[in-house]
């Protein structure tokens, strides 16, 4: 079909495998071309429907680093958190939120995080709830001198925000805001 009908972009003729270890194999190395964000199973008859939501898509996700620049919920109980990268002159961009905290992890957070001071870059700013929503976090900033560890998958957009929610998976103690990938930094780029 695509020699016959001489398709090209933005049609991509996509290699298929009912091998699950060369599944695998491509999840890990074709997922580093931008814009690929993992691989689609489905039933080898299964054709697409717009709209009907059969087929299951498995994203690679990467850990690294973010700066915890505020939370939702309260500085004892914080439900989510609201992570951000410097760019090149110092100031803090916001790069996505987590998913909703577990009870321990919210209370691993909380025995850290301090009231944001005077100053802080993200006074007055409004997050969106999710990527491409209307409605708005109601986001408490915080010092942005905690840095969490993150599992991102490899949709980002506008040069560094992560277009899906991350996943908390523990403050990262041992390194500075410093050893955080800087903003437009993939999700690969972690401090170690």
């Amino acid at each position: 079909m695509f020699a016959n009908h001489a398709l090209t972009a933005p049609w991509t003729l996509c290699p298929m495998t009912t091998d699950l270890t060369t599944a695998r194999e491509w999840l890990e190395s074709w997922t580093d071309v931008s814009g690929v964000e993992g691989i689609l199973i489905k039933g080898q008859s299964q054709r697409y429907l717009p709209g009907y939501r059969g087929w299951t898509k498995i994203r690679r996700r990467d850990t690294t680093e973010a700066v915890i620049g505020a939370v939702t919920g309260t500085l004892t109980r914080p439900q989510l958190l609201v992570l951000g990268r410097h760019d090149e002159a110092g100031r803090l961009h916001a790069v996505g939120r987590t998913v909703p905290l577990r009870p321990e992890q919210a209370r691993q957070a909380a025995e850290h995080l301090a009231p944001a001071g005077p100053g802080h870059p993200w006074t007055g700013v409004k997050f969106a709830a999710a990527w491409g929503s209307r409605d708005i976090l109601d986001a408490i900033p915080v010092r942005p001198d905690l840095v969490a560890e993150i599992s991102a998958d490899r949709a980002i957009d506008r040069g560094g925000v992560f277009r899906h929610p991350l996943r908390f998976s523990r403050l990262r103690m041992d390194v500075t805001v410093e050893d955080v990938p800087g903003f437009g930094a993939g999700p690969t780029a972690a401090a170690g």
